[in-house]
């Protein structure tokens, strides 16, 4: 099966993964303004996320060969790749299995190392979400609101909502293999992996997931790899300044 992408764009090859529970078209602000510098934008949607197919199952090394089943079939090369945070992960696998593929990578806000789960207040709300009785976009975030109180963390999860037919509505993720296998997430990249190219990373001024201390194992994996640090931002970097995360890619790409 071929993950779901959204294309557009003409140009060199582009490719964008999202983070858990996200999809492809919350990047499509920025993708917009990527494609206007000669590039093919594809937003994908990894495994058991947006529109792309279910499985029960999850983990880097099959959404690494997922990418590759992906760039086959639509016959892309030397491409540059953007992965954040569990696409980052996929994308840093995928890069050290199969350079030949890429041309640059890009890492937004995650490192190789090991994280431990922690989305379970999240994964507990949207169990929460009985479609049977929550009928509207607000009370799907009303019930939410007692696990996830940030409104902007609310707001990205309910991007997942989607009318299964006319008064149902139900969840584009397959939540319940993601919680079975949530504990995938956090993997490190595997010891011996490593990529050459031109690699940059990037990450939130407030964001704790890539710290001073990670520098060597970025290093160890990425020689050939640039950390730059975005200004006013947490994990998701891209949404809270795009101007300057947009900058740093164009610049670096």
């Amino acid at each position: 099966m071929i993950l779901h992408a959204n294309i557009f764009g003409e140009g060199e090859p582009f490719v964008i993964l999202h983070g858990f529970l996200g999809m492809g078209d919350n990047w499509k602000t920025l993708a917009r303004k990527f494609s206007k510098s000669n590039f093919e934008m594809h937003l994908v949607d990894q495994r058991n996320h947006g529109r792309s197919f279910h499985s029960d199952d999850f983990d880097y090394d099959l959404m690494a060969e997922d990418l590759k089943a992906y760039c086959d079939y639509h016959n892309l090369s030397q491409i540059t790749l953007l992965g954040h945070s569990m696409g980052g992960k996929t994308a840093m696998l995928f890069a050290s299995k199969y350079p030949e593929y890429l041309s640059k990578l890009i890492v937004a806000d995650i490192s190789p190392r090991y994280y431990p789960v922690h989305h379970d207040a999240i994964l507990e709300g949207l169990s929460q979400l009985d479609f049977t009785y929550v009928k509207t976009r607000l009370e799907a975030d009303q019930v939410l609101e007692s696990y996830v109180p940030d409104n902007g963390t609310r707001q990205f999860l309910l991007k997942n909502l989607y009318w299964i037919h006319k008064g149902e509505l139900g969840l584009r993720i397959n939540l319940e293999t993601l919680k079975e296998n949530v504990s995938e997430v956090g993997e490190a990249l595997p010891i011996h992996s490593i990529f050459k190219k031109d690699t940059l990373f990037l990450r939130g001024d407030k964001s704790e997931y890539i710290g001073n201390s990670d520098e060597a194992i970025i290093k160890r994996h990425f020689p050939n790899s640039k950390i730059i640090t975005i200004s006013k931002a947490g994990h998701w970097l891209h949404a809270e300044n795009p101007k300057e995360f947009y900058d740093a890619v164009i610049k670096f790409v």
